[in-house]
């Protein structure tokens, strides 16, 4: 495919995946529905639905083509939610302080910052309601040959984690620590920004593609080389995000740009240059588009996918 071609398909499958996050979306009513409004506010902002994307395309390899949604979808939901929590809480004016989101105002600028923070806060909780409601009425799975043999714990193990101080949560502290620090030397600052960009970005990443393929029938080695092509596609994502803050265009990205500039922030590009910024995320979505051969998935839309990383505009 083409990177025309598989934007299109990508955008197809982003439907399919709203369609199923809004099941699941929270009634707004009752003394909580300003919450709930912010939260869907949020969670209908649009986006390209990349986990969820991926979780169920990854869940589909396993288990096949025709196989039941019904499994993966309130895990689809939890990750999109995570997602977004994520999304308000880097939009705050204590964090990032951006104004506009995905081509519209962030949910602060809307509902303002307290109750932007408790709708990140309520996103996190209801993820972890959704996905365990889902580990708890889903039809039985095959025995899994990891810590435990219950798939759905250890799905849900992966996203705890995954989305805590030891995955994305760390990575955002170690994101803040780094503001500002300009006598740290290069180095040091490369290794702090490999643990940025492994854990903020790539640990959600990495979720996806272990906990489709958790649910989808996979063995535990499949499950690791899933969560290493994880890995180098979400640093691959991470520094081509950072290489559009710098070239890319608002109204296309849909968000300001120049913001790592803004707050002083080091990145890959400004710490290795332009030039090998893009070297490198070739270099990892290939790699991770390597493993999945090595797996024996070829023509996958996964690996189109991977690919279309080191294309995309926005």
């Amino acid at each position: 495919m083409s990177g025309s071609e598989i934007g299109a398909e990508l955008s197809k499958r982003a439907e399919h995946a709203e369609d199923i996050l809004k099941t699941f979306l929270p009634k707004e009513e009752g003394y909580a529905k300003r919450v709930i409004e912010a939260m869907n506010y949020s969670l209908l902002a649009g986006g390209k639905r990349l986990r969820p994307v991926m979780m169920l395309e990854s869940y589909k390899i396993f288990a096949g083509e025709d196989a039941d949604e019904s499994v993966v979808a309130p895990f689809m939901a939890a990750m999109e939610m995570i997602h977004t929590y994520s999304l308000v809480h880097d939009d705050l004016p204590a964090m990032d302080n951006d104004e506009y989101r995905r081509g519209r105002k962030t949910t602060h600028a809307v509902y303002g910052a307290g109750m932007a923070t408790l709708a990140g806060d309520a996103l996190l909780n209801y993820a972890f309601e959704t996905a365990i409601k889902g580990a708890v009425t889903g039809k039985k799975l095959s025995s899994y040959d990891g810590d435990t043999d219950n798939r759905y714990f250890a799905a849900l193990k992966v996203l705890s984690e995954k989305a805590g101080i030891y995955g994305m949560v760390g990575g955002q502290c170690a994101d803040i620590m780094a503001e500002n620090s300009t006598d740290v030397p290069k180095d040091e600052m490369s290794d702090i920004l490999s643990y940025i960009d492994e854990n903020k970005t790539a640990a959600l990443i990495e979720s996806s593609l272990m906990i489709g393929a958790i649910l989808g029938g996979a063995s535990k080695s499949a499950v690791d080389a899933m969560e290493k092509a994880g890995s180098g596609v979400g640093i691959a994502f991470q520094i081509q995000d950072d290489i559009l803050d710098i070239v890319g265009d608002q109204e296309e990205i849909g968000k300001p740009v120049g913001s790592d500039e803004k707050n002083n922030k080091s990145t890959y590009v400004s710490l290795n240059g332009m030039e090998a910024a893009t070297l490198k995320v070739k270099e990892l979505s290939e790699s991770a588009k390597e493993i999945l051969k090595e797996l024996g998935v070829v023509d996958s839309f996964l690996g189109d996918l991977f690919e279309y990383l080191i294309y995309r505009r926005k």
